[in-house]
Parts: structure tokens; sequence; C-alpha cells
């Protein structure tokens, strides 16, 4: 019965008329936005509040939802060992993930050189711009980014609505459950009652996806239009190229390596691609992701856990965007950089790139603290990307959501924590007598059977 439970979402929307499959109604918000945006320019920057309204929306809930996620999957693992593994292969793989997508953004623009030519004067760039930014960078050295996480108080960490310190608090509350014995029991059925009401909850809010992405996609193409791209076009292609060699070559080979398909699982997440694709950021898309993770066979005490973390830890979109555009900025102001200034500054970056929230525009303010801390490179030539960032945040969103969809599968197959035979089922592939030697316990599957049951209304 529980295999039928994890398959239930897919034959629901196998049996929905087309126009109200939700993945096809963003599609035609995002086309609808466009041709409203292009045509009624005006008109179409002032849908902005669509867009926005909607991210403010799906925020509202993320923190509770991680947070219930998170302690009733971690207090599900009997061996606490597990978590501290988990969290170990989780850092060590985003952090690879990290250099490689650095060095796909670095290799991209050397090769390419988009920069190359343009020989711009300093001195004639508005310094404004990058003022603006600069005070949202926030804090650039490793003490102060691991103070950070540290919330103020309990609740600060859920009025704040970052990731991180929410992670931590729900980390120590799941602990102290595991370890509170027969005194816990109440706690722990209400943070699960709790979690279904959020994501029953969540499912009315998904409902508004495509006027969240008609409004987004409005205000874009209103408000920068394509001929906003102009002479940088060459940076926005370099960048795309960068940002496909890094899926398709680095995460294609790391889901083969563990025995799935890259494509099938981006087809598996195409709803929530297409609502990064229309608001710019990955946020909106986590809480529907951590239940289609559920539905793949993922237990939800490791997938639960490592997909938030990546929210702030495996950000590759933005990674690949902060070497790009530094070479980018060297190159149009005929700055030469040895070797040794640019190993030094993807070290920095491998710390900056991880305090970039998943929210529209946080890889430029990324890069102004990149280069806020290099004497190498202006700050003040950030003013040549500012026009042409929102064409480039779609790409940088998409990225990160893909890469930490496959981590999130990877790492739940390193621990033994996903059925393989669930998860070849439900991306349609087949399974190899190789790839079933280990496969979750009974009654994990059923653990995961029954969370999913209780949350189908949400879809």
């Amino acid at each position: 019965m529980h295999k039928e439970a994890l398959v239930g979402h897919a034959s629901t929307e196998a049996g929905k008329p087309f126009y109200r499959i939700l993945y096809v109604q963003v599609l035609i918000g995002l086309a609808l936005g466009v041709l409203t945006g292009h045509f009624w320019p005006e008109f179409g920057a002032a849908l902005k509040p669509f867009g926005d309204g909607f991210v403010k929306l799906v925020k509202m809930m993320i923190a509770p939802i991680v947070f219930c996620t998170i302690v009733s999957g971690i207090n599900s693992i009997s061996d606490s060992r597990e978590v501290g593994r988990t969290l170990v292969k989780s850092m060590a793989l985003f952090y690879l993930l990290t250099v490689l997508a650095l060095l796909a953004g670095l290799i991209a623009v050397s090769l390419i050189q988009p920069g190359a030519g343009m020989h711009v004067a300093v001195s004639t760039l508005d310094p404004s711009v990058a003022a603006k930014f600069s005070k949202q960078a926030g804090a650039t050295g490793f003490t102060d980014f691991m103070l950070h996480i540290i919330p103020h108080s309990f609740f600060g960490a859920f009025a704040d609505g970052e990731v991180l310190p929410v992670l931590l608090v729900s980390i120590l509350i799941a602990f102290g459950l595991s370890r509170a014995g027969d005194s816990g029991v109440a706690v722990t059925n209400a943070v699960a009652s709790f979690s279904h009401v959020l994501f029953v909850s969540f499912g009315f809010i998904m409902k508004l996806a495509p006027l969240g992405a008609f409004g987004a996609m409005a205000f874009t193409v209103g408000r920068y239009g394509i001929r906003s791209i102009g002479s940088l076009g060459l940076l926005i292609l370099t960048f795309y190229i960068a940002c496909s060699f890094f899926v398709v070559v680095v995460l294609g080979t790391l889901a083969r390596l563990n025995g799935f398909s890259l494509w099938k699982t981006i087809r598996y997440f195409k709803e929530e691609l297409l609502i990064v694709l229309g608001t710019s950021s990955s946020e909106p898309a986590l809480p529907s992701a951590l239940r289609k993770l559920e539905q793949l066979g993922c237990r939800k005490g490791v997938s639960g856990l490592v997909l938030p973390m990546g929210y702030s830890f495996n950000l590759d979109g933005s990674a690949i965007y902060l070497t790009l555009a530094s070479i980018f900025i060297a190159q149009a102001c005929d700055i030469h950089l040895s070797w040794g200034q640019i190993a030094a500054m993807l070290g920095l970056m491998l710390l900056t790139s991880k305090g970039a929230a998943g929210v529209t525009g946080s890889g430029f303010v990324a890069l102004v603290a990149t280069l806020s801390v290099m004497p190498d490179l202006p700050v003040t030539a950030v003013a040549l990307l500012v026009g042409i960032d929102r064409f480039m945040s779609e790409a940088r969103a998409l990225t990160s959501m893909i890469s930490n969809c496959v981590a999130a599968i990877t790492i739940s197959l390193w621990e033994d924590a996903c059925d393989r035979e669930v998860l070849a089922r439900e991306l349609g592939q087949r399974v190899t007598r190789e790839a079933t030697g280990r496969t979750m316990t009974a009654p994990v599957v059923q653990e995961n059977a029954s969370w999913v049951s209780r949350t189908q209304t949400a879809a």
C-alpha cells in the first residue's frame, strides 16, 4: 500500500485536464508576462508587486516548514551519528561542487573573453551603485559568518526567515526530543501535525504561482527589455554557457555515477524549476522540492537536512557568476590578474558564495562583497553589470536549484537512505541489479509513504 501512496501524486497529475496542471499554468503565466512586458512595458513594470507578493508569501512559510521537516526527520533517526555523517558528507560535496562551479565560470570567461576590447575607464563609472549594494553585503569574514548563523533569540530565527539559523535551531530541538523520552512524545506528535497543516496551507499558496510568475516576468521584460542587453549580450551568453556546462557535465556525471538520470530528475522537478525561472528565486521551490524528494524515496531525515543546507552552502549558480563577473570586470577595465591573484580570489569566493541567500539579486550582492575586500579589482565596476543582472539571476537560481536537488538525492543514496526502486519508478527509468543491491528497509519506506500520504493534499 505504501508504494501506491508514493506514486499517488503522479497519478493525480496525470488525471487532471492539462490546463489545471501547475507547470502548464506557470508556463502560460510566463508567456503572458513576456508578451505584456514587451508590448506594454510601463504596465508590465507596474506588475512587480505580483511577483514580490508571491515570493513573500512563500518565504513566510519556509522557516516553519524547514523546522518541522528537520525536527521530525532527525527525530526518526535512531543513530545520532548518522546525522553527523550526513552533515560531513554534505559539506564535502557542497564544497567540491562549489569549486567546480567557480572553475566553470573561470574557464568560460577566459576562453570567450566577453570583456576584451571594452577599455572601460574606472573613473567614468558611477560609485553610487556599488555603495548601494555594499550596505547589503554584510559580513565577509569566516568568524562573522559563523556567528551570523546563531540567531539573537529562539523566535528570532523564524522572524528573520534565514535558513541557516532555522537549521541550527531545528537540529538542537531534534536532538533534544530524541533524548527527552516520553516527555517529548507530545511535542513530536504536535510537530508532525503542524507539518501537515503547513503543507496543506502551502498548497493554497502554490495556486498563486502562475500569477507570481506572470508579474515577475512582466516586470523583468517591461523594466529592462531585450534592448538593455546591448553590448553585454556576449557576457550573458557566456554565463549561460558556463551554467549549462556545469549542469550537463558536472551534475550529469554525478547523477550517472550514482545510478539516476539527470534529465529525468530535471523533468520530475519541472514545476519547481519553472517557478524559479519566473520569480528568479529558488526559495519558492523549497517546500515542494522537500515533498518531492520524499516521493522519490528519500528519507526525510537526510533529504530534509541536505536540501535546506544547500540553499546556503551550495549556491553553484552564484559561484559561477562570481568568477565570471570578476574576470569580466578585469577584462573590461584592462586589468591583468596573475594566477596567484586569481587563486586568492577563488579562495575568497568559497566563503562569499556561501553567504548569498537563494533570493533575487543575492549573487550581485555577493559579487560586491567579494570585490569590496579585493584591492585588485575596482568595486565601482559593478555598475557595468547592474543593468543586465536580472537576466542572469534566472540562470543562477536554476543552476543552484538543480544542483541542490541532485545533491540531496546523491547524499541520500550514499547514506543508504533512498529506496532505489522507488527512485527509478518515480523517475521512469530502469533500475539495474547492481543499483538495487542496497535499498532502504521496509520500515523506512513505510515512514516515507506515511509522510507523503499526509501531505498529498498540498499538491
